[in-house]
């Protein structure tokens, strides 16, 4: 990468951004009798459908609409099935349970969380009670992925409080161990410091998967500031943290709860002209699944014409071209405002071990997008104002300070005060060089 000018953040990036060889390597078609698509467990070698099914959304008065809804998925290839115990107000396992325990143990995947949220479930025997009440309400005697539920919120006090310090992740990481537990992960919402204190210590607690939230909105926008510090950060950033660890992940909110439905008209008539038949919907759920670390994407379905369009996106999905992710950045773009870079020069994250003048490199992006200087494709000025970049770009930083030799060592992430992924943006800089 380094021999190519391309540093292993903007790899990354461009990983992301290009999955099509990738994609084809990690994905396997028609394995089933149906033309699902399927994901390769890492671990195991297990095929899990890239369609997942999350199941917080069934209504809990109508058992006989979740076991339609569950035998139209299974008969279609779907074979991961998502909850909670809290959902439904305490009813979804064994809502989710009745509907599972009707077919083939080996037909279905079960994912559960431990969701002990309540202060009285930090002590460890009361949590334990929570984890043996989920194997009763799901009717089995092991659970195939098993979660942490909601790390990350209210910060590292509470992952200490509801996980370390009453040795619960230790009697889990065991329980995987004895194999009552397949694969053991957490699914992430809030502190960033806890997402990346988790993934830190994965040579001690082997994470099998991480669930995120993922769309392409959010691979950009998604970063708040709380209290001085970055909560939720972009999913570009988590997805490719995942992948430089090797840990698959598990996509939750792949079109942000519906919110994409609410984008502007002239959005959805871009989409509409390169996809004349295609939902907003089906562009969410190609975007996310296209990505090669994926190794399957809920979605919360309550109807039977959701789940027949969804299944059909996936059997087989169609991988999202460049073409496509170009518009559809582009699109994020325009509904989130095009952001500069928070950097305000302090130069805290100095030196880079590896040369690049960080703050140098952020200076110049910034003022480039403050003065329309930045060369956006499409449009009639486009080439010149790309070469003019380049010109101005290569004027003001030597070859050794320059965005490209980032190796991604992640060493000036916790330096930055801004909490700015500085990896991920200058894999951006890199992206405007190589005109993308």
């Amino acid at each position: 990468m380094k021999r190519l000018g391309i540093g292993t953040g903007s790899a990354m990036a461009l990983m992301a951004l290009e999955p099509l060889n990738s994609f084809a390597q990690n994905s396997d078609n028609n394995t089933n009798g149906n033309h699902m698509t399927y994901r390769v467990q890492h671990g195991t070698g297990e095929k899990v459908s890239l369609l997942g099914f999350g199941m917080m959304r069934l209504p809990r008065d109508n058992q006989e609409l979740v076991n339609r809804l569950v035998d139209y998925a299974i008969e279609h290839g779907v074979n991961y099935f998502d909850t909670a115990p809290i959902y439904g107000r305490g009813l979804n396992e064994g809502i989710v349970g009745a509907a599972l325990s009707r077919h083939p143990r080996d037909k279905y995947f079960v994912a559960t969380k431990m969701s002990n949220y309540d202060e009285k479930l930090w002590n460890l025997e009361e949590a334990k009670k929570m984890y043996e009440n989920s194997f009763k309400n799901l009717r089995v005697d092991y659970i195939d992925y098993y979660l942490l539920h909601g790390v990350g919120q209210n910060g590292m006090e509470a992952l200490e409080n509801r996980f370390l310090k009453n040795g619960l992740l230790d009697f889990l990481v065991k329980e995987r161990e004895a194999g009552r537990i397949r694969h053991l992960g957490f699914s992430y919402h809030g502190d960033v410091r806890v997402f990346d204190w988790l993934v830190d210590h994965n040579d001690k607690y082997h994470w099998d998967f991480v669930q995120i939230q993922m769309n392409f909105l959010d691979w950009r926008h998604a970063s708040l500031e709380k209290g001085g510090w970055k909560v939720d950060a972009d999913a570009e950033y988590l997805y490719n943290k995942l992948a430089k660890a090797g840990i698959q992940a598990v996509i939750m909110e792949p079109f942000r709860g519906g919110a994409l439905s609410k984008m502007p008209e002239d959005c959805v008539a871009q989409l509409k002209a390169a996809r004349p038949n295609d939902t907003v919907a089906q562009w969410a759920f190609r975007w996310v699944s296209s990505h090669p670390n994926i190794l399957t994407t809920l979605s919360g379905m309550n109807v039977m014409e959701h789940l027949v369009e969804n299944v059909a996106t996936h059997s087989p999905l169609e991988p999202c071209t460049p073409a496509e992710n170009e518009l559809l950045e582009k699109i994020a773009d325009t509904m989130q405002g095009i952001p500069t870079v928070p950097c305000t020069a302090c130069a805290y994250c100095m030196p880079c071990p590896y040369g690049v003048d960080i703050p140098g490199n952020f200076t110049f992006y910034n003022n480039a997008m403050n003065n329309k200087q930045l060369p956006e494709k499409g449009t009639p000025t486009y080439a010149a104002k790309h070469e003019q970049f380049i010109k101005e770009y290569n004027k003001a930083l030597p070859i050794e300070a320059r965005a490209n030799q980032c190796m991604d060592c992640e060493e000036c992430l916790k330096k930055c005060p801004q909490g700015i992924r500085i990896p991920n943006q200058l894999s951006r800089i890199n992206a405007v060089l190589r005109g993308r």
